[in-house]
């Protein structure tokens, strides 16, 4: 055989295969996803993650697996995805508190807006505002009354410095014109119980961890951060109705991928993600947790992204809030 013959023989088998290897290139997913939370197991972040990956791995046909990687508020978590190939099989499910942590710890290496797309928007839930029952507070209008007759003697805890509750907190007492005083704890047990034991005055505490305790009478729930009632606590108010509308600080929790991740894969997540959130089982899960299930368009929950971090920033910037050490 002539080497032009040979040569001729190898392109062309080269292009009959072209079509072939590029089916293969554009398969996705073809092989298990790795989806980080960056917070513990049993956390809400981590149950709705799961819940998501159960459902969405039937609808990709491969395993999602879940793995956590918990640490200063999910920046280690976020970082590890940040670092990772945008092939669509690393995912990152994480709560509001993804906003907040550019500002919340300056050396970051990573850029929150431009090393990360938004797939979707996974759940929402509301906070509610909790309070020690032996203060006796009737309403939040009463709560804020008393704290503004009396400023700098009424306390709010959260799970530390820079948290989700600590951000909600400075952002009702500016709202309000309140000087409630911060005290951060290790972690929301540790501050629940001292609300519980009337150390503290109030917390602001997202509503599946609220519920039990409401229920069985250990605190008082004054209003819920949420457009309309809770059909968990339906005799609280709204924080709209309590008479102090713009206060609210939602908890939710989203997906997100790295920024290099291509169209056509951002797609397939984001379509398996939104009927993953529309089956039953996922319903019936977060309906248990207290959450509604919320899907979005991509571009919708990017322009959510970059509004509320905007709002976080300077929320943070103007309270002098810090990170615990």
């Amino acid at each position: 055989m002539t080497l032009h013959r040979r040569r001729f023989i190898q392109l062309a088998c080269a292009l009959a295969g072209a079509p072939a290897l590029a089916r293969a290139q554009q398969a996705y997913p073809s092989r298990a996803i790795r989806m980080v939370v960056p917070f513990t197991a049993g956390s809400t972040t981590d149950v709705i993650g799961r819940t998501v990956a159960e459902q969405l791995e039937k609808r990709l046909g491969q395993p999602v697996v879940v793995e956590n990687r918990p640490g200063a508020g999910g920046v280690l978590g976020a970082s590890l995805v940040a670092g990772s190939a945008g092939d669509g099989y690393t995912l990152l499910v994480h709560s509001a508190a993804h906003l907040a942590n550019q500002s919340l710890y300056p050396g970051l290496k990573y850029d929150t807006l431009k090393d990360f797309t938004p797939v979707t928007m996974l759940a929402s839930m509301p906070n509610v505002i909790v309070a020690a029952n032996a203060r006796g507070f009737k309403s939040l209008r009463d709560l804020v009354d008393r704290a503004r007759a009396e400023p700098d003697q009424y306390t709010y805890g959260s799970s530390g410095s820079g948290s989700g509750a600590h951000i909600a907190g400075e952002k009702f007492n500016a709202a309000t014109g309140i000087k409630a005083i911060h005290v951060p704890y290790r972690g929301t047990p540790e501050a629940v119980n001292d609300v519980i034991a009337g150390r503290v005055d109030w917390f602001f505490l997202p509503l599946p961890l609220a519920l039990p305790m409401v229920k069985a009478g250990k605190l008082t729930a004054l209003a819920v951060s949420a457009d309309a009632r809770s059909a968990a606590l339906p005799d609280v108010p709204t924080t709209a109705e309590a008479g102090f509308a713009g206060v609210d600080q939602k908890f939710w929790v989203g997906m997100f991928v790295p920024a290099s991740t291509s169209g056509p894969v951002l797609d397939t997540l984001h379509s398996g993600t939104v009927q993953a959130l529309s089956s039953a089982t996922t319903r019936q899960r977060f309906d248990g947790l207290g959450a509604d299930s919320a899907p979005m368009p991509q571009r919708q929950f990017s322009e959510l992204v970059r509004v509320e971090m905007e709002a976080t920033t300077r929320l943070i910037r103007d309270a002098g809030i810090r990170a615990s050490n």
